[in-house]
């Protein structure tokens, strides 16, 4: 924050160009707004502002307060909008002032308004999950504390801090809840308790430039403490006929920029600035210039009750009006992003909840309607109107197509991009894959062996593993006897399969002798079959048992035949996330240092990301660069496997700490970026059809991607967490797949060279599958524990 003795206040183009150049800095190319339904829960208040038309009397009311079916009939309209906030407006403590809001209070069960709200606002919540935001005027320490519990987000105007215009003839006076003082108090409790805050300044209503900075910097003093403010609006006076202040001039569009501008340089960057677009048609590209990055809520539904003269823009409109600023509109929540990714910090549980629900990997709104990896058939349709800008992002392509390495900053500013924006991410990596890689798409015959889903691990994230209280969960414990091991990888070889990938849990009875055995058992059972087996985990965890180093113990597991190492356990590599979804598994330097051992044995590996639950882009972003780096050292990644989150049965979703899994933008975009951040280097990105579906996947595969994946006989793990997608789909359908978006079907081996004819005419001519038996374990899964 800079002091207002240090801006060039006398020089509006400085001061707005400074404005700017710090907007920019902190927010980018985005605008942004939060999609609202607009509920008056009464229009009664004790206050007599001299400006005001949203307070009326009882007698031009039908009833003191709506009605709580009313509410929620707007709340719904609301909804099917798709609204994700429901501003509550409404007067001042009216019960103070008027019997009939004391006996409407008294009818409901209520003593105050602030209880009405309540009820009011966890009706909204609970019966369409629309995030209450609550501008209710001055509220108790008790009353923010209960409120806190129903609502994201609160807010109150301080609108000045120039106490003289609450004296007589000023147009606070006979407001006593207008006093700067008790305004101040109370968002200073607010910040005590933790709640995300708006406040503002009302410009043009007899306050000098000299109060709107003082304003200005007690709210900066306010936040220094807290960091509880989300954002200041800055709201020009608009005379209202009808009132006090009828003919009062209202604040040219100049004292708007400037006031704006200032707010800019002295606020902390952390702190949103908004100016409601409704109040100056025309003008908004004048208020971007100035310096704001947010146009508050706008709704599709109701009107501004406090400014009914004033229309809310049509969203096209004011998308259009946005770019013409050269900015891209982004839909936010009421809770902004800095706040919605620290949600338990901010919230009560259950609207913490909610905003993981509603939010993508950023903290703004979520922007895929109801598209779920692993659940949803068909992806979104792509967005219509492209109104990006491209600036930050053209230079960023134009290094990606120069194969120059793209450091953190660049990785985030292309999953940043919306607006039609991916698309030219997803062009570009298209172009680089034919580049590199030409038409074909390549797939695998592969059969999966999952052979055990017990587990001493807790990963939250896992809905395949049974562990110490999980005999009621995810199907029956199991651990294959080594027969039917044999059997299933005897079989893979007689419908085709040129691997076997075997996984599983980690079993507390397992060591490194029992994933010796296996490989044996698979090697014996078909001499030719590629054996991709064992994640790092599970190589850490066989060395350790046995007392071995990890070379050591790798490389007894490739002279008993293993062929290569799934990059599976990696999930993100950032002790940021991976203290969240997996603690006690191996970290990001462990994980890195078995597949460096493992590619310096001449052992080749697979690398994957899962991603869409705790995250953000800076640690996709640090995934990637970490896997560019070993592999520029090792050469030995094959591919990456993007694996989009599966919520459905996650323990951490199923717990409310975790996002729904990655929108459809940032699964497309996770494809595009790992092309563009790896191609280089690591050549295959697969889609997982698994994941995405199979108009999912090829979606991805028109975007950067080359790889199908595998034909996955019994694939297990991605079910168990709730995907929808089948268990197999086999050559036919793979090849079928490939050419109906135009491209030329490849069957490969692991290591991507093209499987064996006699394999190929196998998997085209394969019997069904017999039916498998998962043995049980011989003792019962809890006293593993």
């Amino acid at each position: 924050m800079k002091a207002h003795a240090d801006l060039p206040l006398d020089d509006l183009a400085a001061l707005t160009q400074g404005a700017r150049r710090l907007r920019d800095e902190a927010y980018g190319e985005l605008i942004t707004y939060s999609r609202k339904v607009f509920i008056p829960l009464t229009t009664l208040c004790r206050d007599v502002c001299h400006y005001c038309t949203f307070a009326k009397a009882p007698r031009e009311i039908p009833a003191p307060y709506l009605t709580l079916e009313a509410v929620r009939k707007i709340a719904r309209a609301g909804a099917a909008a798709g609204c994700k906030e429901a501003l509550f407006t409404l007067g001042d403590k009216p019960e103070l002032r008027y019997r009939a809001a004391r006996e409407a209070l008294a009818a409901a069960g209520c003593a105050t308004t602030a209880d009405y709200l309540e009820r009011a606002a966890k009706a909204v919540f609970d019966s369409t999950g629309l995030l209450p935001h609550l501008n209710p005027g001055i509220l108790s320490r008790d009353e923010l504390i209960r409120l806190r519990e129903v609502s994201a987000s609160m807010g109150i105007m301080l609108e000045s801090t120039a106490q003289r215009l609450c004296e007589r003839g000023g147009p606070h006076f006979g407001s006593p809840d207008k006093n700067p003082q008790v305004r101040l108090r109370m968002i200073k409790e607010a910040g005590e308790l933790g709640i995300p805050f708006t406040t503002g300044l009302l410009i043009g209503i007899g306050e000098t430039r000299e109060e709107r900075l003082e304003a200005i910097a007690m709210i900066a003093d306010l936040h220094a403490g807290y960091g509880h403010i989300q954002e200041v609006i800055i709201q020009n006076f608009r005379a209202k006929p009808g009132t006090r202040m009828a003919v009062a001039p209202s604040p040219d569009l100049e004292e708007l920029v400037w006031t704006i501008a200032a707010a800019r340089l002295m606020l902390p960057d952390d702190i949103s600035i908004q100016a409601p677009p409704n109040l100056s048609p025309g003008n908004l590209g004048a208020l971007i210039d100035a310096g704001i990055n947010d146009w508050g809520g706008v709704s599709p539904v109701t009107p501004d009750h406090v400014n009914p003269e004033a229309a809310w823009p049509e969203l096209t409109a004011l998308a259009r009006d946005t770019a013409a600023a050269g900015k891209q509109l982004t839909e936010r929540l009421t809770v902004y992003p800095g706040f919605a990714r620290s949600p338990d910090r901010w919230c009560a549980s259950a609207v913490a909840r909610r905003l993981r629900e509603l939010s993508d990997a950023s903290g703004l709104a979520r922007d895929d309607a109801d598209w779920r990896a692993g659940t949803s058939k068909v992806p979104p349709a792509p967005v219509l109107m492209r109104t990006h800008i491209g600036s930050a992002l053209n230079p960023v392509l134009r290094k990606a197509e120069a194969q120059d390495p793209l450091d953190q900053r660049d990785i985030v500013t292309l999953f940043e991009a919306r607006g039609g924006a991916e698309q030219d991410i997803c062009d570009v990596a298209n172009a680089t894959r034919i580049k590199q890689l030409g038409d074909a798409i390549s797939y695998v015959v592969t059969r999966n062996i999952n052979y055990t889903n017990i587990c001493a691990y807790a990963c939250t994230f896992c809905a395949f593993s049974k562990g110490r209280g999980a005999d009621s969960l995810r199907g029956s414990p199991y651990d294959l006897d080594l027969g039917e091991v044999a059997r299933r990888v005897a079989e893979a070889h007689q419908r085709g399969a040129v691997e076997v990938c075997m996984q599983g849990g980690i079993h507390p009875h397992y060591t490194g002798e029992t994933y010796l055995a296996l490989l044996r058992t698979a090697k014996q059972a078909s001499p030719g079959m590629h054996v991709h087996a064992f994640s790092p985990l599970e190589v850490t965890h066989g060395a350790q048992s046995l007392g071995l180093t990890l070379d050591r113990f790798l490389g007894r597991l490739r002279d008993a035949g293993l062929g290569s190492l799934p990059g599976t356990a990696a999930e993100v590599l950032d002790e940021e996330v991976r203290a969240i979804l997996c603690p006690d598994k191996v970290s990001t330097s462990e994980w890195l240092e078995v597949m460096e051992t493992a590619h310096a044995l001449g052992l080749r590996t697979t690398a994957t990301i899962m991603f869409g639950h705790v995250d953000r882009y800076d640690h996709w972003a640090n995934h990637l660069i970490a896997l560019r780096d070993l592999q520029r050292r090792s050469g030995g990644f094959t591919e990456l496997v993007p694996l989009a989150f599966v919520a459905n049965q996650a323990p951490i979703y199923r717990a409310g700490k975790a996002r729904p899994g990655p929108t459809w933008r940032e699964a497309l975009l996770m494809h595009a970026v790992a092309r563009l951040s790896l191609g280089p280097w690591i050549p295959n990105i697969q889609a997982s059809w698994v994941k995405l579906g199979i108009a999912g996947a090829q979606s991805c595969l028109a975007a950067g991607a080359n790889d199908l994946g595998g034909t996955l006989m019994n694939e297990s793990i991605t079910r168990a967490a709730g995907a929808a997608h089948g268990e197999e789909m086999g050559p036919q359908e793979m090849e079928q797949a490939i050419r109906a978006i135009g491209r030329t079907p490849r069957q490969r081996t692991t290591l991507y060279a093209d499987a064996p004819p006699s394999q190929q005419m196998r998997a085209f001519a394969a019997a069904p599958l017999d039916a498998v038996v998962n043995t049980p374990p011989k003792r019962n899964v809890k006293a593993y524990g």
